[in-house]
């Protein structure tokens, strides 16, 4: 059961009432905390830490477990993320094809570091430990659609093409 819905480009506010709907469905799934928090996560466009105790009750775990499964993997949010995610990777492979100096150029022209979002919520710039694309890193996304040989310049142009 997937419970995401990457297809609402604006999410919703909080809605304690959507985000219980969600965590009722997923409850009975084995595997079921992952599907809630990407559910909620697909819902508000981050997990909320009014979520954890919800979260918690329904899988009989405390708000620390939930905090830790929640934390523990890189894509999961604390804040909603700008209209679009740039994702940078910084693997081995990557890094020694000079992703390091793509992310500090990118972070120059945004105005902004890895992990955080542009001030007019429209960009938000992650880093990624590995896209599985090494043969032609350095590598990054842009909403989830993969580039590989990635330089300044084709990132600045595909910068731009961003609405």
């Amino acid at each position: 059961m997937d419970t995401r819905d990457n297809s609402r480009p604006d999410r919703a506010a909080w809605d304690q009432d959507e985000a219980r709907r969600i965590i009722t469905r997923c409850a009975a799934l084995k595997g079921g905390l992952m599907e809630a928090l990407h559910g909620i996560q697909g819902a508000f466009g981050y997990i909320p830490a009014e979520s954890y105790d919800m979260l918690a009750d329904a899988f009989n775990l405390s708000g620390a477990e939930v905090y830790g499964v929640k934390s523990f993997y890189h894509d999961f949010r604390d804040t909603p993320a700008g209209h679009h995610v740039i994702k940078i990777c910084q693997a081995e492979s990557c890094q020694a094809r000079g992703s390091r100096l793509l992310t500090a150029h990118v972070e120059k022209l945004l105005g902004i570091r890895l992990g955080e979002t542009t001030a007019n919520e429209r960009i938000t710039l992650e880093p990624v430990y590995c896209l599985g694309n090494c043969a032609v890193s350095p590598n990054i996304t842009i909403n989830d659609k993969l580039y590989g040989r990635m330089d300044e310049d084709r990132l600045e142009g595909l910068l731009g093409k961003l609405g």
